[in-house]
């Protein structure tokens, strides 16, 4: 792809000409969508950290120099990530086993990170997958044994967990890196 020298009319004509641009250095070079989920966020902190950029959509977002990794960013006025979609597993023993191997703990580094509303990094800590999960670990549980329901006893529409890590919980145990 040759670079290209933008003319627009105006944001809208600009917009449409960035969006296809996008599109096709992601198709060039094997990334996801840049429009689903926080893909475009994944691919920009990847370079601005020169990770390689994850090509599939489940799994490890970025590649860095410690191997496959998570990235977790928010918009928020202060710093705080959730992990969702997490699959509920048959018994607590398979669910650690899950977490451990396949969700969590897989991944050497967890990035946090918060963007302003123009897209800016405004910061980013890092946190080890085993750190995570001994942190997320006691919320999960909790959820694990409302297995689908709410806290009033009506069955959930989506069973699968979300939990959070706190701003507080970054900063104490996570290492600023922007």
């Amino acid at each position: 792809m040759k670079t290209k020298t933008l003319k627009f009319k105006n944001d809208v004509d600009l917009f449409s000409q960035v969006f296809e641009i996008m599109n096709e250095l992601c198709h060039k070079n094997s990334w996801k969508d840049p429009f689903l989920y926080a893909n475009a966020k994944e691919i920009h902190f990847a370079g601005v950290q020169g990770h390689e950029v994850a090509s599939k959509y489940s799994g490890a977002d970025g590649i860095d120099q410690d191997g496959d990794c998570e990235y977790k960013s928010t918009i928020g006025k202060t710093i705080s990530v959730t992990y969702s979609g997490i699959s509920v597993k048959d018994s607590w023993e398979e669910q650690v086993e899950y977490l451990e191997e396949e969700k969590i703990a897989n991944y050497a580094n967890h990035y946090q990170i918060r963007y302003n509303n123009f897209g800016k990094i405004v910061e980013a800590y890092t946190m080890s997958g085993t750190k995570v999960l001994e942190i997320l670990l006691p919320k999960i549980k909790k959820q694990f044994d409302m297995a689908g329901y709410t806290k009033k006893g009506t069955k959930k529409a989506d069973p699968r967990l979300a939990v959070s890590l706190t701003s507080s919980e970054i900063k104490k145990h996570g290492t600023k890196i922007q």
